[in-house]
């Protein structure tokens, strides 16, 4: 490559800032002069073309990865461009869309996933792709933060729900799994303390509420929404049968909302992490899985 106009800095100073390699080179992806599935120049290449240091080109792919738009910053093989996420061409069924979105986002340096939910199945099972390529070597971020919010034990829930309303096995049942599940998510994702030395947090709170939609926000550039849809269904118990009013979480459509897909998708993330934050911070209580 050689240098061009476009890689002369403003106010007269040829030393380019991380933000504006970041900028040049996400103009390029936009524009189509670097395509999904092709790797870049090398960090020295591009050092060389920008006429700043290595480090420098290194905060710029940063930058860009985790928005998105690059993975595998981290190798020592210049990175590839991104492809467009599956979730971003159309809804999928949760179970399908979530897991290469996690992914995508386990290749940022500094992780953090926020999830709003009635239980974390559907979240424990999406990680086991990221937590794979992290014990194979092909991802290694610096931390991991993990915040979900799930509904209190102690509220009424609108679903799962009897359908006579005087079951208590019901809400039984759910507590069981949403404590199960929390467990098993948390000790997967902690263990990568001991093994990999990645600086883990995950922390729960409880909500006073049913929550209509799952929720989850990645790297506070995507929020992924889907509604839960309500079905009545009977389930077999050693004493009966259950006959209850219970959502379809898996098999939801999962909407995708990418901060650099536009400012209409820019504003929903936004506001989505905002209101996220919001109940962090006011309603919920800590929640510790018995």
């Amino acid at each position: 490559m050689v240098v061009t106009q476009e890689n002369v800095a403003v106010n007269g100073s040829s030393r380019l800032s991380p933000q504006e390699i970041a900028d040049i080179l996400r103009n390029r992806i936009r524009a189509g002069e670097l395509k999904a599935g092709e790797r870049l120049p090398t960090q020295a290449e591009l050092a060389a073309e920008f006429g700043v240091e290595r480090g420098t080109v290194r905060q710029a792919l940063r930058a860009l990865q985790e928005e998105g738009l690059l993975n595998n910053v981290s190798k020592g093989s210049p990175p590839r461009i991104a492809a467009p996420g599956p979730a971003h061409g159309g809804p999928q069924p949760t179970m399908v869309a979530l897991g290469p979105r996690l992914t995508d986002a386990f290749s940022a340096p500094h992780v953090r996933i926020d999830a709003a939910c009635l239980t974390v199945e559907t979240l424990m099972l999406a990680l086991s792709e990221p937590l794979r390529r992290i014990h194979e070597g092909a991802f290694c971020p610096d931390s991991i933060d993990v915040r979900i919010l799930l509904p209190s034990r102690d509220i009424a829930l609108a679903f799962p729900a009897p359908v006579d309303g005087n079951d208590e096995s019901v809400h039984e049942r759910w507590l069981s799994q949403r404590n199960a599940q929390g467990h098993v998510l948390r000790h997967n994702l902690q263990a990568l303390r001991s093994s990999h030395r990645i600086k883990v947090t995950v922390t729960f709170r409880a909500l006073p509420f049913t929550p209509p939609v799952k929720l989850y926000l990645l790297n506070g550039a995507e929020a992924l929404i889907a509604y839960y849809m309500i079905t009545r269904r009977e389930e077999p118990t050693d004493s009966g049968t259950l006959d209850m009013y219970d959502a379809l979480g898996t098999e939801s459509l999962l909407f995708s909302f990418a901060e650099q897909a536009g400012r209409r998708d820019a504003a929903f993330v936004e506001e989505s992490q905002k209101w996220f934050d919001a109940l962090w911070e006011t309603i919920t209580t800590d929640l510790t899985l018995s």
